[in-house]
């Protein structure tokens, strides 16, 4: 499904901003070769390519960003589209000369689910967590393990590696998890890490090892329970 033409500068709708919604798309560009203050500009002046652009090129990001925080591909697919709209609504305080737009965008999506977090902290169920594997696009954990083309006796075991680390992620405290989710699945350096959560890099570094061992730790007693 296409992204929705974002409305020309200064229109509006009802009295209203109309602002558009993020749909997935099939290809994604390379968010390093796009001079993305200039991508903006045009979003602002209501170019419906260039915020076609922006979205195709982030949104594996933002959803798996999502996707890893919340676990259930719906709830992560939900978010995604209010990040973007936020992100839409947003374009005008973004500076490039306080960071990238991939930060930028890091830190919109983190908040946002921070914000969610706290709010639903009562209504969250783990019964799904490992519902999405396949829908998520970037690299799973398991992956990382593997380089070859794995057997059914190898995919099976991978498959039941992936929930477990899945179901373990969940149960990281958030100041932990997030940093690990940014290290380890979005490939973040640690100053850009430090961006999105507003922190120092000191501070980044330990929660990363905290959560690596915390991590670690529920993996090896789910494995101890399954055997």
């Amino acid at each position: 499904m296409g992204v929705p033409r974002p409305p020309a500068a200064g229109h509006a709708q009802g009295g209203e901003r109309v602002v558009p919604v993020a749909r997935p798309a099939r290809t994604e560009g390379n968010p390093l070769e796009t001079d993305w203050s200039q991508v903006v500009r045009h979003c602002m002046d209501g170019d419906s390519g260039a915020w076609a652009e922006l979205v195709r090129s982030h949104h594996r990001r933002v959803y798996g960003l999502c996707y890893r925080f919340t676990g259930n591909p719906t709830d992560a697919e939900d978010l995604t589209q209010d990040v973007f709209l936020k992100i839409y609504s947003n374009l005008a305080s973004y500076d490039l000369q306080r960071g990238s737009l991939q930060v930028w965008i890091a830190t919109m999506t983190r908040n946002l689910l921070v914000d969610n977090f706290r709010r639903t902290r009562n209504q969250r169920a783990t019964s799904s967590l490992d519902d999405g594997w396949e829908s998520a696009e970037e690299l799973k954990p398991v992956d990382r393990l593997t380089a070859n083309g794995p057997s059914p006796h190898e995919s099976a075991a991978r498959k039941e590696l992936a929930k477990m680390v899945q179901e373990a992620l969940a149960r990281v405290s958030v100041e932990l998890r997030e940093a690990v989710i940014l290290r380890d699945l979005q490939d973040m350096d640690y100053k850009e890490i430090a961006q999105v959560l507003g922190i120092p890099e000191g501070t980044v570094k330990s929660r990363i090892s905290r959560g690596r061992a915390e991590l670690a730790r529920l993996l090896e007693r789910n494995k101890r329970e399954v055997m």
